[in-house]
């Protein structure tokens, strides 16, 4: 079994990346600081793509109880998670501190949609805070369990 990000959060991704992409060819403090925020957006949303998304690709499965020996990757992607958590937070601090100054001069420069952009993009680092990385950790915890479960039973 091969784990995948799901598809609406990669869409979501490469939406976020697209539309900033576009804002870091503008001249002038926004511009500069729109290409900021796309460099760290990149190697985060790679990061993520990588190993803390792909065990949220489970969860139709699991909702369904359905645990299988191939889901064991997920646990091991979910422990990433958990080991590189304080670094992952790190990262989206950085981010919201560059949101925050390309929201400042975009106000200033009259582009309000990279302002609401800003915003989005914040709501975006949250719901991963708070929402995706503890659900891929849960995964992880809760697939070990089941995995030593049906171990056990096959012994």
């Amino acid at each position: 079994m091969h784990l995948e990000t799901p598809t609406p959060l990669q869409s979501e991704h490469q939406a976020l990346y697209a539309e900033i992409h576009t804002a870091a060819k503008r001249t002038g403090r926004s511009g500069k600081a729109a290409r900021l925020v796309e460099r760290l957006m990149e190697q985060h949303f790679a990061r993520e793509e990588e190993f803390v998304f792909p065990p949220l690709g489970l969860l139709p499965e699991l909702a369904q109880g359905k645990v299988a020996q191939e889901m064991a990757a997920a646990v091991v992607m979910a422990a990433r998670v958990q080991d590189e958590l304080p670094n992952l937070l790190a990262v989206q601090r950085v981010i919201a501190a560059a949101l925050e100054e390309l929201m400042a001069h975009a106000e200033e420069d009259g582009h309000a949609e990279l302002v609401a952009f800003g915003e989005k993009l914040l709501l975006h680092e949250e719901i991963e805070r708070e929402v995706s990385y503890p659900t891929a950790m849960l995964i992880g915890k809760y697939l070990q369990l089941r995995l030593k479960e049906q171990e056990a039973v096959a012994i």
